[in-house]
């Protein structure tokens, strides 16, 4: 029964993720085609890289079910899809947005190359990765989504998106913090976390 209901679940999570990146590709699909900016299909490509990966990622060893561990996958994972491109204008040029977007972008796909199978939303053991990026940060996947974040927000600066974002990435962070304590009873965990001490932003926290 139990193995039923985690497969149901897990069924439900990946057909959620599918629905929120098609409301999401709409959405900047339709900016694209009438602006030509390019900041909102960066945040779309990375995006779409979650969905590849949460379809074919492995079984987790070790899941964190708790309420908290749900809401704050929920919004974080809910928030992106929910950022709307408008007609108020830029706080800088097209370009330096869609440059900053792309240093983000890099990064979630070099991380989400490094880990692989291993990709997963809510926090879980699904394998220890040492390798890549992140040898310097514990989340370089999430230094690259606030990264991003941060150009879509300056190319579309309007009050909806500062709260999506605000909501969506403070859950972000709290999330990457919950995985830790799932990990930290691995001890591979343990000695990856003693070799590299910044969690997102090295130097910095």
């Amino acid at each position: 029964m139990a193995l039923r209901r985690a497969i149901v679940t897990d069924l439900i999570s990946r057909a959620l993720i599918v629905m929120l990146f098609t409301m999401l590709s709409i959405n900047l699909l339709a900016d694209f085609r009438k602006t030509g900016h390019v900041t909102g299909l960066l945040l779309l490509v990375g995006e779409a890289l979650v969905v590849i990966l949460t379809v074919v990622r492995r079984r987790a060893v070790q899941v964190d079910r708790s309420v908290v561990a749900g809401i704050l996958t929920m919004l974080s994972v809910a928030g992106p899809p929910m950022l709307r491109a408008s007609d108020v204008p830029s706080l800088v040029p097209d370009v330096a947005t869609a440059m900053i977007s792309a240093v983000g972008l890099g990064l979630v796909v070099i991380g989400k190359m490094a880990l692989g199978r291993s990709f997963g939303l809510v926090p879980a053991n699904r394998g220890i990765v040492v390798r890549g990026p992140y040898t310097v940060v514990r989340h370089p996947i999430y230094t690259g989504y606030l990264i991003t974040h941060i150009g879509f927000f300056m190319a579309d600066p309007t009050g909806w998106n500062a709260a999506v974002i605000l909501t969506a990435d403070t859950a972000l962070i709290l999330r990457a913090l919950m995985e830790e304590k799932v990990l930290s009873a691995d001890a591979e965990y343990q000695s990856y976390c003693r070799r590299v001490g910044w969690h997102l932003v090295p130097g910095v926290f």
